[in-house]
């Protein structure tokens, strides 16, 4: 049975070893940050670090990834202050948001390695596929996020994950539950 450390904790896995390491974090680990997306290694929506690297989890299996460090999207950051998140947000670029966690993974891993990337390191570190186009954004955003890593620029932290139903009601006031006396469809007149 395969071990290794998932976001910090130690994990085994009861699975084939020719498992492939994105379906034990899902389905295993209900980490489902991780995309499918291809399955072959194209798209990059599976992208997570394994030892600080980022590798598509689609063609790691358990075995291989026996021993090692394992961080996916939910791990990187709880709060959603890792640069390359509050980056991604401020400059507006998340679409539909499939292939985001894969992207912040891989922007995660260029940063460590590289808080000064130039473009062309930019585009050859991350070559996940985006359908909704947000290359020019996400170049950006890496370069942004580098300078938050290089503590030459602050970006306020993107907005905490979760919301409660009375705090989205204050906020979207249309969203209240709707009560009996207020029901306009009651009229009373049973």
């Amino acid at each position: 049975m395969p071990r290794m450390t998932v976001n910090e904790r130690p994990v085994e896995y009861d699975m084939d070893p020719q498992t492939p390491l994105l379906w034990a974090l899902r389905d295993a680990s209900n980490l489902t940050g991780s995309k499918y997306g291809c399955g072959n290694g194209d798209c990059g929506s599976c992208m997570v670090l394994v030892d600080g690297a980022a590798l598509r989890s689609c063609l790691i299996t358990i075995e291989e990834a026996e021993g090692r460090f394992v961080t996916t999207i939910e791990g990187l950051s709880r709060d959603r202050s890792h640069p390359v998140q509050q980056a991604m947000v401020a400059e507006g670029a998340i679409q539909c948001g499939f292939c985001t966690p894969g992207i912040v993974m891989a922007g995660a891993a260029l940063i460590q390695r590289n808080a000064s990337p130039s473009k062309e390191d930019i585009e050859a570190a991350i070559p996940n596929l985006c359908r909704c186009g947000v290359y020019p954004r996400l170049v950006r955003a890496i370069e942004r996020a580098g300078r938050v890593a290089r503590r030459q620029e602050t970006i306020s932290a993107a907005p905490a994950p979760g919301i409660s139903n009375e705090d989205a009601a204050e906020a979207v006031p249309a969203l209240r539950p709707i009560t009996p006396s207020s029901d306009p469809s009651d009229s009373g007149d049973d």
